[in-house]
């Protein structure tokens, strides 16, 4: 087995050194967009808040931790848990096929929880400042969260999120300890990637017909010939539909024994849609100083937006639209069925027009959501995003749902989609601009 030093190093090649600098660091930290040193008000924040002023009771358990009380305080449903064995976090060492790290997540937070870890991985999502970075002590007491930017950024502000800080979700080619076996590549997970390039490293649970993922295995090596010696691969049918995951590990240690095939695209379109908006965030308030810089340089007046300055608004724009309405989303080609009842959850109480409809809705069979605009379009951090940059998505999505002349093409929208998503829309989206009205 792999020693401490061994896994070090692992984790070093997958994440890059964890004293090294992310790129581009004048883009997000200092002005405009002060990532390291403004106040947060998320839900981390918000909660601590309340554990102050004595308005949240948070009990601790003894098996769990705090994560019960953290789930509900987060509004996270424990059927959102999804597993994953191979050594790409931070509590890497803890982590292998036999004890993986849970997952849990709704939509201001991510939760990351291993059975008798020192400590939970928290990722909220700040409605200015983007995915934030914690820990919180399995320790009774009062909930202790620390601020862990400088372990997480090496990986979450590099090149796999573009150099900005983000949520990533990765597929690798795991060993029978987990250890990812990076000559063999690596994927990071969107809502377009394949399923074939999907869940290596995780556990799924689901039926999905013939369609095929890398999750469920370890990789196997298989000889080819003396000169080019062993080939590494993952038996991708051994892993297919698999609904019971005893036979991995002990299933009784964690919330649920799932980590249903649903949960974990939802997350996936969820996590990037977050990087979107954040992205859009951080380049609107650049792009709005430069602005403001080259105005008085110029001798412009202070409202002055040039032609240049308009196409950077749209580009940031552009980013959050794309993810919005599943561009390039991966298309089924048969249904998929989920084990833990997570679409039913993710549904509670949620917005629906007067025909009943509602973002939320689930497709399942040639696509995840009956009707493709993601329902992040109802948080705070959409609503909060430069006033340039969501007037043009508004501006762009108006043009695309009524497929106006000169709008770009999204051809994986039907008209009946774009009607759909407009009308629900209309009815459930407080704040619309006035001219949708």
């Amino acid at each position: 087995m792999p020693n401490i030093v061994a896994s070090l190093l692992i984790l070093t090649a997958v994440c890059g050194p964890a004293s090294a600098a992310p790129q581009d660091l004048a883009d997000y930290l200092g002005d405009p967009v002060n990532y390291d040193s403004a106040e947060r008000d998320d839900v981390v924040a918000r909660l601590m808040l309340d554990v102050a002023a004595g308005k949240a009771n948070m009990q601790w358990d003894e098996d769990l931790g705090w994560l019960p009380a953290i789930l509900a305080a987060f509004d996270v449903e424990s059927s959102s848990q999804v597993l994953v064995f191979s050594k790409t976090s931070l509590q890497h060492t803890l982590i292998s096929p036999r004890r993986p790290r849970a997952l849990y997540f709704g939509e201001q937070a991510y939760l990351g929880w291993i059975p008798g870890a020192p400590f939970m991985e928290v990722t909220s999502m700040d409605p200015v400042q983007g995915p934030t970075f914690y820990s919180l002590a399995q320790q009774p007491g009062e909930p202790v969260f620390t601020r862990r930017d400088n372990d997480c950024l090496a990986c979450h502000a590099s090149s796999k999120t573009r150099n900005w800080p983000g949520n990533i979700v990765r597929s690798v080619h795991p060993d029978p300890e987990g250890f990812p076996i990076l000559r063999s590549g690596t994927h990071i997970t969107t809502q377009a990637s394949p399923l074939e390039q999907r869940w290596g490293g995780w556990y799924v649970t689901g039926t999905h017909g013939d369609q095929r993922h890398m999750g469920n295995a370890t990789v196997e090596k298989v000889e080819r010939n003396v000169v080019r010696g062993t080939e590494e691969r993952i038996n991708v049918d051994s892993g297919a539909n698999v609904t019971d995951l005893s036979k991995f590990f002990d299933v009784d240690s964690y919330l649920t024994p799932h980590s249903d095939i649903v949960a974990l695209m939802v997350m996936e379109h969820q996590a990037e849609m977050h990087n979107m908006i954040a992205r859009g965030s951080y380049k609107g308030r650049i792009v709005e100083a430069h602005r403001l810089v080259m105005n008085d340089l110029m001798g412009e007046p202070a409202e002055f937006v040039s032609e240049s300055i308009q196409r950077r608004f749209k580009n940031a724009a552009s980013d959050i639209v794309d993810q919005l309405l599943f561009r390039d989303e991966l298309q089924l080609t048969q249904p998929i069925a989920g084990t833990s009842g997570f679409p039913a959850d993710l549904a509670k109480g949620t917005p629906r027009d007067s025909k009943g409809r509602s973002l939320y809705d689930f497709d399942l069979k040639r696509r995840l959501f009956a009707y493709p605009c993601s329902y992040l379009i109802y948080s705070e951090a959409f609503d909060r995003l430069p006033a340039p940059v969501l007037d043009a998505v508004w501006s762009e999505l108006w043009g695309i749902l009524h497929n106006l002349e000169g709008s770009r093409e999204f051809p994986q929208l039907s008209g009946e989609d774009r009607a759909n998503i407009l009308e629900i829309l209309l009815e459930t989206k407080a704040g619309l601009p006035a001219s949708w009205r």
